[in-house]
């Protein structure tokens, strides 16, 4: 019998499952680039601001996304305690996704305006001071250093290419924009910002 020749054919088989998983594949993420609500901004979308681009880029600097993810799946046990799960219409500026897959501490994918600035300031400073039981390292170096903003511009040409809508005014007053600010201040601006867009505050 002829399914007989593929079983016995090692070779054969992987390639004929290779072929059906590629095709399943496509089928799955290819309908995807013609829908509207994965490539479309979700209403009220807006790019991230110079400073709090710079935030993101100190986020990945200090490895913030190895502990941290930025997903919340459709599950009521995700949603009940971050909130709202992601929609892919809030991802469509982020380049690279930090969704992330490992959760030491929370997700933050809805941190934004949930704490004050200066309660993020305090458990950055020394996370044991308003949480006892983290094992979250501290960040004191933030508070002494200050960007200097000179490949801010270039970042957002480089994102403008991608789609993202910055204007040429806006790259050009980037630098003067985050130019001394300390390095707390612009982590602190970008995770204010992440998942506020469904609560209609930005």
């Amino acid at each position: 019998m002829k399914h007989e020749i593929v079983e016995k054919n090692v070779g054969l088989l992987v390639v004929l499952i290779l072929v059906v998983i590629s095709f399943g594949g496509l089928a799955e993420v290819v309908p995807l680039f013609f829908q509207e609500q994965t490539n479309e901004p979700v209403e009220g979308l807006e790019p991230l601001s110079p400073l709090e681009l710079e935030g993101r880029r100190i986020y990945r600097r200090e490895g913030c996304v190895g502990c941290h993810s930025q997903m919340i799946r459709p599950f009521r046990a995700e949603t009940e305690r971050y909130g709202h799960y992601n929609v892919a219409g809030e991802g469509v500026y982020e380049y690279n996704f930090l969704w992330g897959s490992k959760r030491t501490g929370p997700d933050l994918a809805r941190v934004g305006e949930r704490y004050s600035d200066d309660w993020h300031r305090a458990h950055l400073y020394n996370p044991r001071d308003v949480v006892p039981e983290s094992i979250m390292p501290a960040y004191p170096w933030l508070f002494e250093n200050t960007v200097d903003g000179k490949s801010t511009p270039a970042k957002m040409r480089s994102l403008q290419t991608l789609g993202v809508p910055y204007t040429d005014e806006q790259i050009e007053n980037s630098t003067a924009e985050v130019r001394g600010v300390q390095e707390i201040t612009a982590l602190i601006a970008y995770l204010q910002q992440l998942g506020t867009v469904l609560k209609g505050t930005r």
